[in-house]
C-alpha cells in the first residue's frame, strides 16, 4: 500500500471512530434525558402528604392526634410514622402507628413526627415534612408550681413583674364562649366539679364578658380594640396586691397605672395569670378601671385573654389541661 492510500485509509478510520463516538454520546444523552424525565414523572405522580391536627402547643400528658392527608386520591393504605427526639439524629419507627392517623402522648418537647406512605411493592410513595411537638406547661409541671397556680404560696415567693411579661397580641375568649366552642370545657368541669355544665357556662359567661375583643401590649403601651376602634395609653408598674378568696386560696394582682392624661383608657389595669414571679404569660385575666382599691374587690368579672394566633381548638385544649 502506497503512502497516499495509507493516508486515505487512516483518515477513513478516524472518521469512523468519530462517528461512532458521536452516535454513542447522542444515545447516552437520550438515555439520560429519558431517565431524568421518568424520574421527574415519578416524583410528580407521588404527590405530597401534609399533616393535619397539630396543636400550637401541648401540655405534658396531652393526647397528640395527627392525620396524614395525601394531596391526591390514592389506592395505597400502607402507612408508617416515624419520630425523632431533639437530641437524636436517627428516625425511629413509631410502634403500632400504621394508618393515616397518629395517636400518642405528649411527653417530649421538640419531638419531630413524620408520616410515610408505601406502595404495593413497599416502596416509598410519598413522605410528609416533619412536624414538631411543642410542650409548654405554662405554670410548670412540678408540685410547687402546681400549688402556686392553684393559689397556695408564701408571701415571700411573690416578686415584682414588668409589663413585658404580658407583651403580645391577645384575643378575648368571650366570643368563643358565645359561639359554643367552650361547651366541651364546661361539660368536662361538670364531671369533676360541683355544678352542671349549664351552671359553669353561666358562671364563665359573667366572668368572660367584655367588649374589648383584642389587646396589644408593646413596650409599655397598651391598645384596646373595642367596636372597631382603637384606644391606647402608656402604663407603668404600680406594685402588686395579694388577695385571699373565699375558697381559701390566694391570687396576686399585678397593677399598672396610666402614665399620661387619656380619657379613653382606664387609670389602672390589673393582671392575674396564676403566676407570682417574672414569667412570660400565656393567658391572663384582666381587670381595669379608675379606682385602684375598688378594682381589687372585683372577683366575679374577669375578662380573659389568649394569644391571638390560637384558634378554638387550641384554647379548648389549654383549658381542658387546667
Amino acid at each position: 500500500m502506497n503512502l497516499k492510500k495509507l493516508s486515505i485509509f487512516i483518515s477513513l478510520l478516524v472518521l469512523s471512530v468519530i462517528l461512532v463516538a458521536c452516535q454513542s454520546t447522542e444515545e447516552e444523552t437520550a438515555t439520560n434525558n429519558k431517565a431524568s424525565e421518568t424520574e421527574k414523572n415519578e416524583v410528580n405522580e407521588s404527590g405530597e402528604i401534609t399533616i393535619e391536627g397539630l396543636g400550637d402547643h401541648y401540655h405534658t400528658g396531652d393526647t397528640i392526634e395527627l392525620t396524614a392527608v395525601p394531596s391526591e386520591d390514592v389506592d395505597y393504605d400502607h402507612w408508617h410514622w416515624f419520630t425523632k427526639e431533639s437530641d437524636q439524629t436517627d428516625w425511629k419507627e413509631a410502634s403500632g402507628q400504621q394508618s393515616e392517623t397518629f395517636t400518642g402522648e405528649a411527653t417530649a418537647d421538640g419531638l419531630e413526627i413524620k408520616a410515610t406512605l408505601y406502595d404495593d411493592n413497599h416502596e416509598v410513595y410519598a413522605e410528609s415534612e416533619p412536624v414538631t411537638i411543642m410542650i409548654d406547661d405554662h405554670h410548670g409541671h412540678d408540685e410547687e408550681s402546681k400549688k402556686i397556680s392553684e393559689g397556695f404560696f408564701e408571701d415571700e415567693q411573690v416578686e415584682d413583674r414588668e409589663l413585658s411579661d404580658w407583651e403580645g397580641d391577645w384575643q378575648s375568649v368571650y366570643p368563643y364562649l358565645l359561639d359554643g366552642d367552650l361547651d366541651e370545657v364546661f361539660e368536662h368541669k361538670a364531671v369533676e366539679g360541683d355544678m352542671t355544665a349549664a351552671e359553669y357556662k353561666e358562671y364563665y359567661t359573667t366572668g368572660y364578658k367584655t367588649d374589648v375583643e383584642r389587646i396589644i401590649i408593646d413596650n409599655g403601651n397598651v391598645t384596646f380594640f373595642r367596636d372597631g376602634q382603637q384606644f391606647q395609653g402608656d402604663y407603668e408598674y404600680d406594685g402588686y396586691e395579694i388577695l385571699t378568696y373565699e375558697a381559701g386560696n390566694r391570687g396576686v394582682r399585678f397593677i399598672y397605672k396610666l402614665v399620661d392624661e387619656n380619657d379613653d383608657m382606664p387609670q389602672y389595669i390589673q393582671f392575674s395569670d396564676h403566676l407570682i414571679s417574672p414569667t412570660e404569660s400565656h393567658h391572663y385575666h384582666l381587670y381595669w378601671g379608675d379606682n385602684r382599691e375598688k378594682l381589687l374587690e372585683e372577683v366575679t368579672h374577669w375578662p380573659t385573654y389568649y394569644p391571638s394566633n390560637l384558634d378554638a381548638d387550641d384554647i379548648v385544649r389549654d383549658q381542658l389541661a387546667h
